[in-house]
């Protein structure tokens, strides 16, 4: 893994004072919650109303890296408070990042809250949480947790993933890796081409594990697209075991070359990392909760990017295992 440092996009002085009086106004308007609709509708109309310098800033990931980490903002880590102890208790905590990320958001799609996941919320807590440190979800912590496409299972998925770091006293590192920067054989890129094997929901989807009314459908792992190569990946939840020996040889070796690629993102508070979900499988390494209120402490986003045509077009068909995603501002 490599700990060359991301592509970096800089925000001016100006332009994060932009932001932040922006997220003021509209946390003083609608209070604490970052969910209604009211405020989303009013964080559309602030959105188009941005600066021409914070719309480049957000502009398309343009890399074979397939993320970049957005720098600038400013946390305060005694206003914020301490690290909630899980998402279900951390209520509207930062609340005015929750606004903050939304507003970002926004400007470069459509964020999407999950019925299924942290009650519906388009800013998810991404925080360890004790009896979840072996998990493969973002609430672990001693173990690895795995690269993966985020929410791979289902074909509304988001285009873009943003992290927002609020608290990373140890340094802990989002691992990422691009499709586009692996080397395959054209019979490997055969193989993973093909629908195979399905994949799974993962853990932080209870009720979408517990769908049985149709059968798992079997997805391709990559796509070809006339800009090149995406992906849909997540091996913790693929059952390769029903796959044959050339197809789980091809998916093994797509694996070591995106280990081989990976780089190490440490963020520092109020970096946002956006990552391509299409290009970037995303991780993290294992650390040591102390549960102390001090623990890693990240804000998540998920954007839909209208218009994209980076999966196949037999997604659509998919019924994603009874999940339903809610777009923050639908066309």
């Amino acid at each position: 893994m490599s700990t060359a440092a991301a592509p970096v996009r800089q925000l001016d002085a100006h332009t994060v004072g932009e932001l932040r009086e922006a997220a003021e106004k509209l946390l003083a308007e609608f209070g604490m919650s970052a969910t209604s609709p009211g405020l989303l509708a009013r964080i559309r109309e602030t959105a188009a109303g941005f600066s021409d310098t914070l719309r480049h800033h957000c502009r398309p990931v343009d890399t074979a890296d397939g993320l970049f980490v957005l720098r600038g903002l400013e946390v305060d880590d005694t206003e914020i408070g301490r690290t909630p102890a899980g998402w279900a208790t951390a209520g509207d905590s930062g609340a005015l990042y929750d606004i903050a990320l939304l507003l970002l958001a926004t400007v470069m799609g459509n964020p999407i809250a999950w019925e299924g996941q942290q009650d519906g919320r388009f800013v998810h807590n991404i925080v360890p949480s004790p009896g979840h440190e072996t998990e493969q979800t973002g609430a672990s912590s001693t173990v690895l947790l795995s690269p993966h496409t985020e929410d791979a299972f289902h074909p509304g998925r988001a285009h873009l993933l943003m992290l927002g770091c609020m608290r990373n006293h140890d340094h802990i590192a989002t691992t990422a890796a691009s499709v586009r920067r692996t080397r395959l054989t054209d019979a490997d890129l055969d193989r993973l081409t093909r629908a195979v094997v399905p994949i799974l929901p993962d853990d932080a989807y209870e009720a979408a594990q517990n769908f049985t009314d149709q059968a798992p459908p079997a997805v391709p792992t990559l796509f070809a697209t006339d800009d090149g190569m995406t992906l849909r990946y997540d091996p913790a939840y693929t059952p390769l075991d029903d796959a044959d020996d050339a197809y789980r040889a091809a998916y093994g070796r797509l694996s070591d070359e995106l280990a081989r690629v990976s780089v190490a993102v440490s963020l520092d508070p109020g970096e946002v990392l956006v990552v391509d979900n299409d290009l970037v499988v995303h991780g993290r390494v294992p650390f040591q909760a102390r549960f102390d209120g001090t623990d890693r402490w990240l804000k998540r986003a998920s954007v839909r990017v209208p218009g994209r045509r980076t999966r196949p077009p037999a997604e659509a068909a998919e019924h994603g295992y009874g999940q339903a995603a809610l777009e923050a501002h639908p066309s």
